[in-house]
């Protein structure tokens, strides 16, 4: 299948990049950046052509890989999916519901497969440890802490313009909420609050009762990084594992996934864009609720 890259950031040179060039069932035929001479120099390195129009890259291509600030890949997902295109993209899938129902509606509308790449959910420990709970039920709550320090010197994220301004809400409160959910269950209701250092606190109730609370923050003491996710039900206490596989590696199970659903025909993957939608659902009222200092309930979709 032929690939089309749009970003030509850290993630997108070292995980879309890399897996895709890697890929035996895929060809990457180029690339388009809002930065000329980065998306030159990212499509020289994997010998391709640098696309100076989105629409041209998108007309090149069968599928697109999409690693780009959520607003600007919605966007792009939007133009792609009308014209017929695969969807590969990373999470959040937007920064608005509005923008996520659009690509939602836009993939519908044409029949196009999709993925969102939530990085733990391709690893093979994680997503057997996800699957064998959601199975076994009987979860009563779950503790998440992801403490992230991006801000340093030498990160490839620390200039990172959506990430500062969005904070670990919107950049690793998706790979919380892409665990927890097959787990527990829908959202139904939110309450959050900040705390120092760019902390943010999550109290999520879930379908049939279920409780969670998330902490997340970005800016972390390099000494405090930390990455923990505890389930508590009636069979005891598990804890999620650690992936052991690297990010450009679980990036090509994506795109296994992706090839699967384009060959079966199907349109039911458990991490398409109805389900970041969903993701986004629970990040914008948590924002909400973070700002008028209130509980937000969700509405069934």
């Amino acid at each position: 299948m032929r690939f089309g890259l749009f970003g030509t950031g850290h993630w997108a040179a070292q995980t879309h990049g890399a897996a895709l060039d890697a890929h035996p069932r895929a060809e990457l035929v180029g690339v388009w950046g809002r930065n000329r001479e980065r998306a030159a120099a990212l499509a020289t390195r994997y010998g391709v052509e640098a696309y100076d129009e989105v629409d041209a890259l998108i007309e090149a291509c069968e599928a697109v890989a999409v690693a780009l600030p959520p607003d600007v890949q919605a966007e792009i997902a939007v133009r792609a999916a009308t014209a017929g295109r695969h969807l590969l993209l990373d999470k959040p899938l937007a920064l608005t519901v509005a923008d996520a129902d659009r690509v939602v509606d836009a993939a519908a509308g044409s029949g196009v497969a999709s993925v969102v790449f939530f990085t733990a959910r391709y690893q093979p420990e994680v997503a057997g440890f996800v699957a064998a709970a959601a199975a076994a039920g009987g979860w009563q709550t779950a503790n998440v802490i992801r403490f992230a320090s991006i801000f340093q010197p030498g990160s490839p994220y620390a200039q990172s313009p959506w990430r500062r301004e969005r904070g670990a809400l919107w950049d690793i409160g998706p790979h919380a909420l892409a665990i927890l959910l097959p787990v527990l269950g829908r959202v139904t209701r939110v309450a959050a609050g900040d705390g120092a250092g760019g902390l943010v606190h999550l109290l999520l109730t879930h379908d049939g009762g279920a409780t969670s609370s998330v902490s997340l923050t970005l800016d972390a003491p390099p000494a405090a990084v930390a990455a923990e996710f505890t389930f508590y039900g009636d069979n005891g206490v598990e804890t999620l594992p650690s992936g052991g596989a690297s990010s450009a590696t679980a990036f090509g199970v994506a795109i296994d996934q992706l090839l699967a659903e384009v060959d079966a025909g199907t349109r039911d993957h458990r991490c398409d864009v109805r389900f970041g939608r969903e993701v986004v659902s629970v990040l914008a009222a948590a924002e909400t609720a973070r700002a008028q200092g209130t509980v937000i309930d969700l509405p069934a979709r």
